[in-house]
């Protein structure tokens, strides 16, 4: 790190390469600089994070796993040839040291003092961990044969259960094995999915061309193949079947209306009655006369003409003789009065 951070920085004048080394010999200063203050102890400061939840003893706070510290990194002995290490550090909450050391027997880490451990752990056989021998265990195979051979069938029963799954696995690494192979292989499908979706989107374009579509199109898929197979479209009927069509109901149809039994006659100035009863004429002032008083009464009238009145086709004869005839009675009028 030293001659990394010296590189195009500042060389005094004094300095020679060939007598000084390097600028940390030449400024008497180790590459590690602060954490290097202890080195003449065997300590060096490192940067430990806590491997597991603990309680500390000075303050009775929960440290979580994860929290970061700077530790004074010490050796304190072997586990045959495997270096065990010490971490001695300050509490962040308190005034508390704690130390730690690792444990390669088992993998782990122990607290030497200063903190408890929560206890979370589990016993690794019951998930299957491969489990480190221990030392009693191996001095035991070393010097009991009987217990060595015992130990061997365990052993072998245990891999041909596991002979299967290695198998597998196996298989599966030599298959990703042949980097080339794949490459190859993953290129060429790539290849081909490319020439089926630009073979599909000329014939999209070429449908929205042709129906003059700005919407996208949706893949086909094969429900909706399915789905379309049991519906039947019929084509609507053209202008030309239409207007046939109309003409040929109005051809059929009946010119007259047909006449309805009780259908009412409307006149202009009468109310609405059937056409089987003749219209009374006694509210228009029209009274019948007697054949004898015609020619009276028209003489009376001069230039007067007659009002119709609706009557049966047949006049009915009186009670007495002739028939009676329908004349306007002007008998109380003044024009009477003055030609008489």
């Amino acid at each position: 790190m030293g001659e990394r951070k010296g590189v195009n920085k500042y060389y005094p004048p004094d300095f020679d390469p060939a007598k000084h080394g390097s600028l940390n010999k030449y400024r008497h200063s180790h590459p590690l600089r602060e954490r290097a203050r202890k080195l003449s102890q065997g300590i060096l400061i490192i940067r430990f994070e806590m491997p597991y939840n603990i309680w500390c003893d000075g303050c009775k706070n929960h440290i979580g796993m994860g929290v970061r510290y700077n530790a004074e990194k010490k050796k304190v002995g072997n586990y045959y040839t495997t270096p065990i290490y010490r971490f001695r550090m300050k509490c962040h909450l308190c005034v508390n040291y704690i130390e730690m050391q690792t444990d390669p027997a088992n993998c782990d880490y122990v607290i030497v003092s200063g903190a408890q451990r929560k206890e979370e752990r589990w016993d690794p056989q019951d998930n299957e961990q491969v489990l480190a021998t221990e030392h009693e265990e191996k001095k035991k195979l070393e010097t009991d044969a009987m217990y060595r051979l015992e130990h061997g069938a365990a052993d072998q029963g245990k891999l041909q259960r596991a002979l299967p799954t290695l198998s597998n696995i196996q298989e599966a690494q030599s298959a990703w094995k042949d980097d080339f192979a794949l490459n190859s292989m993953l290129r060429r499908k790539f290849r081909e999915e490319k020439k089926v979706l630009q073979e599909e989107e000329e014939k999209d374009q070429a449908l929205q061309a042709k129906a003059n579509l700005s919407i996208p199109l949706v893949r086909e898929a094969e429900e909706d193949r399915r789905l379309a197979t049991l519906l039947t479209y019929r084509s609507p009927d053209s202008y030309e079947d239409k207007q046939k069509q109309k003409r040929t109901e109005i051809s059929s149809r009946s010119w007259f209306p047909s006449a309805k039994a009780g259908d009412a006659l409307k006149l202009p100035g009468l109310g609405t009655k059937t056409s089987s009863s003749p219209a009374p004429c006694d509210h228009l002032g029209i009274v019948r006369r007697r054949p004898t008083d015609v020619s009276r009464g028209l003489a009376s009238l001069g230039d007067a003409t007659e009002t119709p009145c609706a009557l049966p086709t047949s006049p009915t004869a009186g009670p007495s003789g002739p028939p009676h005839s329908l004349v306007p009675d002007y008998s109380g009028s003044g024009s009477d009065s003055d030609g008489e």
